[in-house]
């Protein structure tokens, strides 16, 4: 005996069961912008009981959108294994993204050739959009394309040179440094090094700055290395500031990595930390809490970070002008400072 295939559930059952219009419901689909919290929450429970499945390939003819955003990442592939933050960032991203039925790419770009083959892809419509992460200055000249192609694009952190033409997400860079400065000095730290990060980058030159800015007419250029943020340039960067002899009793690293290398450093050469030389870091990342000891840091909100990027590449795609966004940083003491 035969039995009636099940109907699939409309969005038209959605709306019954929710007691709201069809409009409604398609906009709490798609961001819930002019939705009241009620009415939301009613469509959700709604389309959780009816067992509603948006069918991707024909809202994609409906609206000639792909349904998915490209992380573009413009770091090699190894630094993008080794440092956490970008994982944590794409886990964030994907699961704001997730909430809107949208998938996310990840497209590695960091020689010329593939950010051609990205542009390429990108270009052909295959994506709405895309979420920028780690822009080097000169990494950055194939921006130029996808703003005329008009592919919306929010970036973390400023991208240098393209700060007015695309939208972007940031930690506050330079008070965050200053905060962490100004700890070490509250602290009775009197000849604070820093080992930067690269000079091409938002984060790099922010940190840079806020640390100068603090220490004002203190600042000592003989007391500035600077890495790539890898844990091997933090230990080069320290083992230059040991070897060119200016004396030092603090450091305050760009990032967590770059600390981490810097410890390892001031460990093989019998400094004490924090007792003969306090270390903090930059982002309170996984590696913060391994170090020995743990690493005195400033904590970058990476998820709301990549919350926020979703958001404000979405209201692009919508239509809406670039924004741009500071989020506070918060200083997180541990044992290292």
């Amino acid at each position: 005996m035969s039995h009636p295939e099940r109907r699939r559930p409309t969005i038209e059952d959605v709306a019954r069961e929710a007691d709201v219009s069809r409009a409604t419901v398609s906009r709490v689909l798609n961001g819930g912008v002019w939705v009241s919290d009620d009415a939301a929450e009613r469509v959700r429970r709604a389309i959780k009981k009816t067992g509603y499945r948006i069918n991707v390939h024909a809202r994609s003819l409906a609206t000639r959108r792909a349904g998915s955003v490209a992380l573009l990442l413009t770091e090699s592939h190894e630094r993008f294994f080794e440092d956490p933050n970008f994982s944590l960032i794409m886990r964030s991203a994907s699961t704001a993204l997730a909430e809107r039925e949208l998938q996310l790419l990840l497209i590695l770009a960091d020689t010329a050739v593939e950010q051609r083959r990205a542009v390429d892809f990108m270009t052909a419509g295959h994506v709405d959009g895309a979420l920028l992460v780690s822009g080097h200055r000169d990494h950055l000249d194939f921006l130029d394309d996808l703003l005329s192609a008009e592919v919306p694009i929010t970036a973390v952190g400023a991208p240098l040179g393209f700060e007015k033409r695309v939208a972007y997400v940031q930690a506050d860079d330079v008070e965050g440094a200053r905060t962490m400065t100004a700890y070490l000095r509250d602290a009775g730290r009197t000849r604070i090094a820093h080992i930067a990060g690269p000079q091409d980058t938002p984060g790099g030159t922010g940190r840079l700055a806020g640390y100068r800015d603090e220490l004002g007419e203190a600042f000592d250029e003989r007391l500035v290395a600077v890495g790539d943020y890898s844990r091997a340039s933090g230990a080069a960067a320290m083992t230059e500031l040991l070897e060119g002899g200016a004396d030092f009793d603090a450091v305050f690293v760009a990032n967590d990595l770059m600390a981490a290398g810097a410890l390892e450093v001031l460990a093989s050469a019998g400094r004490r930390v924090p007792q003969d030389v306090a270390v903090a870091g930059f982002d309170d990342s996984p590696v913060a809490t391994q170090t020995d000891p743990p690493l005195t840091t400033m904590r970058q909100p990476f998820e709301r970070i990549a919350h926020e990027m979703v958001r404000v590449l979405l209201e692009m795609i919508e239509g809406r002008s670039p924004a741009r966004v500071a989020l506070p940083t918060e200083l997180v003491v541990r044992g290292s400072a």
